[in-house]
């Protein structure tokens, strides 16, 4: 098993939860390269509620994939509330999900003043409802831990999704 027992546990239990509410789950992912989609999956069962998942690392890839048009990145840059907004939206519209995740964000190392190490954007989409928007500034703590508590952040905002359906 690659994640720890607190990853587990969480998945486990939003997964339970969406099966229990009848819903599917996807997720758009960059800066944590797929690692949420790995963690659902690494759960037994997990195929009867996440439908599919997309890892969008580069510009094209949000672009071809997801439906951004390239001028919305060039103007906001991919690291941006508005593409983290709309690759939520374009995974919900590629999918049979009901649920959307998305992340983009700086693990590090690097980054800028203006767009630090930690700094991650994450978008809900859930289906028939405006996308919610989130920012978190972890620090630059590390990439290993940025993409960590971009992971838990975002079975948090699922948790909330799953939510919207009872």
């Amino acid at each position: 098993m690659m994640f720890d027992t607190e990853l587990i546990t969480r998945a486990d239990a939003l997964l339970a939860r969406a099966r229990t509410a009848g819903v599917m789950i996807t997720t758009a992912e960059s800066c944590t390269g797929g690692l949420v989609s790995a963690l659902m999956t690494d759960v037994e069962g997990s195929s009867d509620v996440v439908d599919r998942t997309f890892v969008t690392y580069s510009n094209e890839a949000k672009t071809e994939m997801l439906g951004i048009p390239a001028r919305v990145i060039v103007a906001n840059g991919a690291v941006s509330r508005e593409v983290a907004r709309r690759m939520a939206e374009g995974a919900l519209l590629k999918s049979n999900a009901d649920i959307a995740v998305s992340i983009t964000g700086i693990a590090g190392p690097g980054g800028t003043a203006h767009k630090p190490a930690g700094l991650v954007h994450f978008g809900l989409a859930i289906r028939g409802r405006t996308v919610i928007s989130q920012v978190e500034r972890f620090g630059d703590r590390g990439r290993g831990e940025v993409r960590r508590c971009a992971v838990l952040t975002a079975l948090g905002l699922l948790d909330q999704g799953v939510d919207f359906f009872g």
